[in-house]
């Protein structure tokens, strides 16, 4: 839609479940928050995934979220030509759109068989993390806080991520 002139250019939106949102500026802290979860990311999954930050995902026809980061199988070129189907976890960030992430986005994700969501409660200063996805929704929600740690599923039993990394 934005090549064919019917949003305007610079306009940042989102396409979920059919409905087209105004994405609202990104502050300092979200941007730091969005930044620290890839540092965190690219350290403990290796070779054969890439990291996007902030890059749409082609869930379904209705929907082309752009998670705050994203986990993928492959590279960056593996992507060239087309948008990552699904991820193998993704990270939103939510400093002001915390109620969206969880009613709008988290069931989607949940949808599309994404097995792993995280949601960075900056206010609270907790990690959300979503495992088990069925239906519209996760099965397991877990609430992290500083000192304790996580290990991202799909990364195996590698190095464990203390969530005062993700924390700005």
């Amino acid at each position: 839609m934005a090549e064919a002139g019917l949003l305007q250019e610079g306009r940042r939106t989102e396409l979920v479940n059919g409905v087209i949102y105004d994405m609202t500026p990104q502050s300092s802290l979200h941007a730091t928050g969005a930044s620290l979860a890839a540092r965190a990311l690219r350290r403990v999954f290796g070779a054969g995934f890439e990291i996007r930050v902030q890059v749409p995902l082609t869930l379904d026809p209705d929907s082309m979220p752009e998670p705050d980061v994203a986990a993928v199988r492959g590279t960056a070129r593996d992507y060239r030509d087309a948008h990552p189907t699904t991820a193998v976890l993704i990270v939103e960030v939510a400093h002001t759109s915390l109620p969206f992430d969880r009613r709008k986005k988290a069931p989607l994700y949940a949808r599309a068989g994404i097995p792993e969501l995280w949601i960075l409660d900056l206010e609270h200063s907790v990690l959300e993390v979503h495992r088990e996805p069925g239906g519209r929704a996760y099965g397991c929600v877990a609430l992290l806080r500083k000192g304790e740690t996580i290990r991202p599923l799909p990364a195996g039993p590698g190095e464990a991520i203390p969530i005062a990394d993700l924390l700005p």
